[in-house]
This record gives structure tokens, sequence and C-alpha cells, in this order.
């Protein structure tokens, strides 16, 4: 069985880093070479964590003499998606389940447009994880009946979707920071592109703030900023923000690199964060916790829903002749970027 020791002596480098790089810290200092190596010589050695090691046992679909291929397929570059930890998280979950299936994995990227479909040739099945336009979600569908999307999941019926209810978790957070006094709540995130369009205010976060201000009567056009979901965008967005004279009282942001993004924002400008103004993520990625302050955020369990693709797959390879929607439950992790619930001690 595979060690970070072992990973850590193929890569020349100490099994700490090897650990931490594992476990997403972007807080780490190492360059971009260095952790892409350290992470695809994990899966060349078919590193496992305990955690999956433990999960092997419990797997239900088995490919016999480890024929059966699934292909991997995503929207973002290899370079976009190590910059993510949340897709990294994703991909690794569907790579380690599909070992313990013992079924082939392989990586296809649509970022630059249609791939070649000789390299979706003799898949048993495809996972799509990603934001996918219109006309690929088609041409995926055409290359195969077993076919799932894993993570942002188009508004169709006839593929399998596994996925957490952001629009829920949106509002439960919303909910939360009213109970604790917030009004001027702001949003930072990015457009919905899923239907080929760009619709800026669709993506399920933003709907879901848009349409829960509106409810408590706290709409202001000007709390609510959409981009690109990256470190640049939540930094330039709140800064321009605070720059115009708008000041919210907590900014939720659709991911946990906007908020850090925002953190730099804000603390430049000599604001104290939770003091001044408050922040909240999605995602929960390992730096939030190192963050000063650590981040409160909503934990999208990124590995579970690349599990659970592979079962999927692994079931319409299968032969279940229906579809199935798997919706993943999220947790408000309530940290020290903004006010937070006293528990109350009994005696």
């Amino acid at each position: 069985m595979v060690t970070i020791k072992e990973i850590a002596r193929a890569v020349g480098v100490s099994p700490a880093t090897v650990s931490r790089v594992l476990n997403y810290d972007q807080t780490l200092s190492i360059t971009a070479a260095k952790r892409q190596a350290i992470i695809e010589t994990a899966e060349s050695l078919n590193y496992l964590t305990p955690r999956n090691r433990n999960r092997t046992a419990s797997a239900t679909f088995v490919a016999p003499n480890g024929t059966a291929r699934v292909a991997l397929v995503h929207s973002l570059k290899p370079i976009e998606e190590l910059a993510d930890p949340y897709y990294v998280g994703v991909r690794l979950g569907i790579e380690h389940r599909s070992q313990a299936l013992r079924l082939d994995c392989t990586k296809v990227c649509l970022a630059d447009g249609m791939a070649d479909p000789a390299l979706l040739a003799g898949a048993a099945g495809i996972i799509a994880v990603g934001t996918h336009r219109p006309e690929e979600v088609a041409w995926l569908q055409r290359m195969t009946r077993n076919l799932v999307f894993a993570d942002v999941c188009p508004p169709i019926e006839s593929c399998d979707r596994v996925e957490s209810d952001l629009g829920i978790a949106t509002d439960q957070l919303l909910d939360a920071l009213f109970d604790l006094g917030y009004r001027r709540i702001a949003f930072i995130g990015g457009a919905d592109t899923r239907t080929g369009r760009l619709e800026p205010f669709a993506e399920r976060r933003c709907a879901a703030y848009r349409a829960w201000m509106e409810r408590r009567g706290l709409a202001d056009p000007a709390l609510c900023r959409v981009g690109q979901i990256r470190f640049e965008d939540g930094y330039g967005l709140t800064a321009t923000m605070l720059d115009e004279g708008v000041r919210p009282e907590v900014v939720v942001a659709a991911n946990d690199n906007m908020a850090i993004g925002a953190y730099r924002a804000i603390q430049e400008r000599g604001l104290r964060i939770p003091d001044d103004i408050g922040v909240v993520g999605f995602n929960d990625i390992p730096a939030a916790q190192f963050l000063s302050p650590p981040l409160t955020t909503i934990r999208i369990h990124a590995e579970r829903i690349g599990e659970i693709a592979v079962d999927l797959a692994g079931e319409l390879i299968g032969g279940r002749d229906y579809y199935k929607k798997v919706v993943i439950s999220t947790e408000l992790i309530w940290r020290d970027s903004c006010r937070s619930p006293v528990v109350a001690v009994t005696g």
C-alpha cells in the first residue's frame, strides 16, 4: 500500500508537504508545478487516503477484471482545476471511488471546445464535472446513455445527477445571518451560463439571495455584484463596492476563493473582519480555517459528490433503466469571520 512517505520520496519533498497538498491546503507556499507533480504522483501510485481505503469494502458495483472504463469529462483546464480545491476534491472522489470499483478512469477536458470523440470511445459511462454548455450536454448524451453530471447539473431529466442544493443552503445561511441581526447583507458571485446565455443573476446562490432579500424587504441592487467565481473577482467586486461608499454589514461570497479576495479588499481599506464587515463563503476549502480570522462557510462535500457520481455510473453500467437525482446535504460551519450563534450551556 502506497504511503505519503513514498510519494514524498518520489517527488523530492517532505511528507508534511505531500500531506498538505493532498488536503488542498492553499496556505502552503509551493509552486504550481510542484503541487501538480505531487497530485499526479499520488494518482500514478494509486494512493488512497485512509478514509477512502475503508470505503473500498462498501463498493456495490465492481467491474469484472477491471475492464470497464469511465470518462471524467471536465469543463476546466488542469491549471484552472488546481486553483480551486473544491474541484480537486470532486475529481479525487471520482478517481478514488473508480479505483475501489475497479473502473479505469480517463480524464478529458472540454475547456477548449469539443474533445476528440476517440477519447470517449469504449467508455462504459461518462461523468461530467463543472458547467457545460447546452451543445456539450447534447453531445455527451449522444455519446452514451450512462451519463452522470456531478456538481453542476443541467436542467434535463434524461441523465443521472448528483449535487448539493445551493438554493436551500443559501436560504438557510441568510436566515441564520438575519437571526444574528444582520440586515445589510451583500452578495458577490458569478453569472449562470448553463443555458448557453450569460444570465448575470440566475446562478442558484445569487437567485436565492435576491429572492430572499426581496421577501424580507431588504433588497438593494448595490449590494449584489457578479463577475467570475475566482479570487480576483472576489477582490475586485468587494473593492468596487466599498470604494463606491456601499458599506454592507456582511458579505456572502459564492465560494471561498471569492471570500479570500473579499478579505483582502476589506483589510486593505483598514476595515476589520468581523467587527466592521463580516464575510461568509461556500465550499469549506482547507484554507478557510487558516485565514485570519477563520472563515465561516457552507461546507459542500466535494469528495462525496464525486464518489456518488461513480456509484451512479456503476449502476447505469450495470443495467439500471431509469434515472436518478441525488442531493447531498450541506453544513454551515461557524468560525470567526462573522457573528455566530451563542450556544447555551446548561449545568
